[in-house]
């Protein structure tokens, strides 16, 4: 019996790939075992989101070579259908597989022979038209379940519909069986992941379904204590998405949405699918739906044409706006993108300046938003997450909660009163004695 090691790079939705790939692997008798224990097979999915994807595959094929000199090592994800000749000649790969390949890996594992040269199986994106449901286990607290795959929109900076292809979705049946599934395992918190999750859209009979009937099938789902949706582009958060998670049981107030940029004129050359007005309406109707509710939002810096105005409208864009965080990206050229050949590229050295500023706002923004909540009660998921005798938890609006630290709290749900904010910017709570008997009994 082989041992099998995954290295997963990237995404939420690729850890849901590995996740499931290790399930089947695993079900004909491959034993799944740390990066580090010098395993048989290799198996490294990669991303293909930032420009130092190369650097980071040949450093984990290096890596993997140091351990287990002798392993087969197999490259999947997104990078490898981008490149997947440049990766064949990276030392020590043995098998490159592309997007709809990839999933054929339990099968083909059983047949490859370590032997040169590399096989390289990447057949043409356009070929990869076959929806493959996916969901993560091994984190008892949370699971991240794949709705939707590949995207049809043309962002002029992004590789993602070059990687994965056209967008296309999972039934709602076979979203709900997986969730029901996921509860079975004991999980407390479900993630909603994809491409473009948003775009979810799928026919079952005569019936066409899109993303707001998706989650109220799965808000029927008996035994989850909590869904989270993760990203979801403005143009498609439709109010009556919002509406529906104000007055959810089970969708706990959190949003994370792509802005990119805050000046309308970038917005156009990026190709995105809708202006600062649409997303500045957005932010204020959550707002108004579910005043507390935690507002993450994605923005990009030194993108072709940025002058020093134009990232000055984002930033002063953002910084006007209730939002919670930032997740800030600095741009970087990808090859076979529109946006590599626009003129007027912005020096690096201001790219990062900029990123530095947004990520400074966005530690302001997270700040005043953990202090907004001081002196309340939440109820907090504690994970496996412990920090100088502290064990750590979300509150439904995402929210980082430290209490002291009690190993038979980890995977519940306990009621926690909000206390302070620490040196780090986390906050600190006393859990409630109420709580603490309904653990106890």
């Amino acid at each position: 019996m082989k041992k099998i090691a995954f290295y997963t790079l990237g995404c939420k939705l690729n850890f849901s790939e590995s996740s499931t790939l290790s399930r089947q692997l695993s079900n004909k008798g491959f034993i799944q075992v740390p990066f580090k224990a010098t395993p048989d097979i290799f198996i490294i999915n990669t991303c293909s989101v930032t420009d130092n994807a190369d650097k980071k595959c040949r450093k984990i094929v290096r890596d993997a070579q140091k351990i287990a000199p002798d392993a087969f090592i197999a490259i999947i994800g997104c990078y490898a259908q981008l490149k997947p000749e440049k990766i064949s000649q990276i030392p020590g790969v043995d098998v490159v597989l592309g997007a709809a390949e990839k999933f054929q890996l339990p099968d083909l594992l059983e047949s490859f022979i370590k032997s040169p040269p590399p096989k390289v199986m990447a057949c043409d994106i356009s070929s990869a038209q076959q929806y493959f449901p996916a969901h993560s286990v091994g984190d008892r607290t949370r699971s991240f379940l794949k709705v939707q795959d590949g995207c049809d929109y043309s962002c002029t900076f992004c590789t993602i519909p070059l990687a994965r292809g056209k967008s296309r979705s999972g039934t709602i049946r076979s979203v709900v069986n997986q969730a029901e599934s996921i509860v079975k395992a004991g999980v407390n918190e479900i993630v909603i992941t994809g491409v473009n999750i948003g775009d979810f859209r799928s026919s079952e009979g005569t019936q066409q379904h899109k993303f707001i009937d998706l989650i109220q099938a799965l808000e029927q789902v008996d035994g989850i204590k909590r869904i989270r949706i993760s990203s979801i582009e403005p143009n498609l958060l439709t109010k009556e998405i919002i509406s529906f998670v104000a007055q959810s049981d089970k969708f706990v107030p959190h949003f994370h949405i792509p802005l990119q940029s805050g000046n309308n004129t970038i917005l156009k050359s990026m190709r995105r699918r809708y202006r600062s007005e649409l997303f500045a309406d957005r932010v204020y109707t959550i707002k108004e739906f579910i005043p507390d509710c935690c507002i993450g939002v994605d923005v990009m810096t030194g993108f072709p044409g940025e002058s020093e105005q134009l990232f000055q409208d984002t930033y002063n864009f953002l910084r006007d706006l209730p939002l919670s965080y930032l997740h800030v990206f600095t741009y970087s050229e990808r090859p076979n993108t529109v946006a590599s050949d626009l003129p007027n590229e912005v020096p690096k050295y201001l790219r990062l300046q900029r990123s530095k500023m947004l990520r400074i706002l966005s530690e302001k923004k997270k700040s005043a938003f953990y202090h907004q909540h001081l002196f309340e009660n939440r109820m907090v998921l504690i994970e496996n997450d412990m920090e100088d005798g502290l064990a750590y938890g979300f509150t439904e609006n995402y929210i980082r909660v430290g209490i002291p630290h009690a190993q038979e709290l980890i995977n519940k749900v306990v009621e926690v009163r909000l206390s302070e904010v620490d040196q780090s910017g986390n906050v600190i709570g006393r859990m409630l004695v109420s709580s603490q008997r309904l653990n106890d009994g």
